[in-house]
């Protein structure tokens, strides 16, 4: 996404694919290590092009605990994922200075959404999204295609940039109204429809845009 690398510390081969090709799908860079040794390998020689890593704690050599001062010294996130659910594995990981701690198993939404929390905190996040000829600029909120600025209401340019920062992931309408319009937004699933119905009559980017049957959207 926007070329964000993130390296995936697991020494379970299934989750680590797993992980690897779901946030390729979101459009993440993605680089892997298996153990300790190998991700400080990585952390000390790659350091300043990895934004973030997800670390298991329980893995070979150093564990993830042991890991975090070298991220700490290089300036590099950490969210742990991880099953030791207990408080005090918690705890200790974000008195560490952790950015995050998820316990096994996971959602992937869930995960996607904290990601993406925590690259926004720590201004990871680049200004602006293109896609064909559309420029969306975060800071303005302003959208251009083909050089001339598109107007659009609020609501239609935040469904723009959750799709666009989420694509190849499919959401139902409900999953849609609770991420963009709000868990307290009490209108019917239509809204989402209208919405993108507007932003596919305004932009030519939104041809990208895909209706799943009976479900709802998905960016491709």
């Amino acid at each position: 996404m926007e070329n964000i690398r993130i390296l995936v510390i697991e020494d379970e081969t299934d989750i680590r694919n797993l992980l690897r090709m779901n946030l390729e799908a979101v459009g993440y860079e993605v680089d892997e290590a298996a153990d300790g040794n190998e991700a400080a390998k990585k952390l000390v020689q790659q350091g300043s092009r990895i934004d973030l890593a997800l670390t298991d704690v329980m893995i070979p050599g150093p564990d993830g605990f042991e890991l975090f001062p070298i991220m700490e010294k290089r300036g590099i996130p950490c969210i742990f994922l991880t099953a030791k659910s207990d408080v005090m594995s918690k705890v200790r990981g974000l008195k560490a200075g952790a950015e995050d701690y998820i316990v096994k198993p996971f959602e992937l939404m869930e995960l996607y959404a904290r990601i993406e929390n925590v690259l926004k905190r720590r201004g990871k996040l680049k200004s602006r999204i293109e896609v064909d000829e559309c420029v969306i600029d975060l800071r303005s909120h302003k959208v251009w295609e083909e050089g001339r600025q598109v107007a659009l209401k609020p609501m239609e340019y935040d469904l723009l940039v959750f799709l666009c920062r989420n694509r190849n992931v499919a959401f139902t309408r409900d999953g849609l109204l609770a991420q963009v319009w709000g868990d307290e937004y009490g209108g019917e699933t239509r809204t989402v429809d209208v919405h993108v119905a507007n932003l596919r009559k305004k932009l030519q980017a939104a041809a990208h845009i895909k209706t799943i049957p009976r479900l709802g959207y998905r960016w491709e």
